[in-house]
């Protein structure tokens, strides 16, 4: 599962999570991080991304536009990237079942 950050997320998060979400990126390294949502949206579809971000603007396209791609919507207020780094290895599996569960489009994390 490859992970794609949204610009309110730090682009250290691919590094320090490349051993649990391997070949994630994040949208500044792809010039994306001032795209519209639907830019990010499509791309993260075209490459198989999950988008993290603690934007609600993509859970809302999810319901709009279906499951693909997944959504880990980060419900945590001002914190720091290694908070939220904690946050992604402490629900890694239930990251990597939002992946295959054909019924979730959107995981809540707080």
């Amino acid at each position: 599962m490859k992970l794609l950050f949204d610009q309110n997320q730090s682009p250290r998060l691919v590094r320090r999570l490349a051993d649990l979400f391997p070949g994630s990126s994040h949208l500044s390294l792809h010039a994306l991080d001032t795209a519209d949502d639907i830019v990010v949206w499509e791309f993260a579809k075209s490459n198989d991304f999950t988008i993290v971000t603690k934007d609600s603007d993509f859970s809302e396209l999810s319901t709009l536009r279906g499951f693909t791609p997944k959504v880990v919507w980060l419900q945590i207020g001002n914190c720091t990237t290694e908070q939220i780094a904690d946050l992604l290895r402490n629900h890694q599996e239930a990251i990597h079942q939002l992946e295959i569960d054909i019924s979730i489009g959107v995981m809540e994390l707080q």
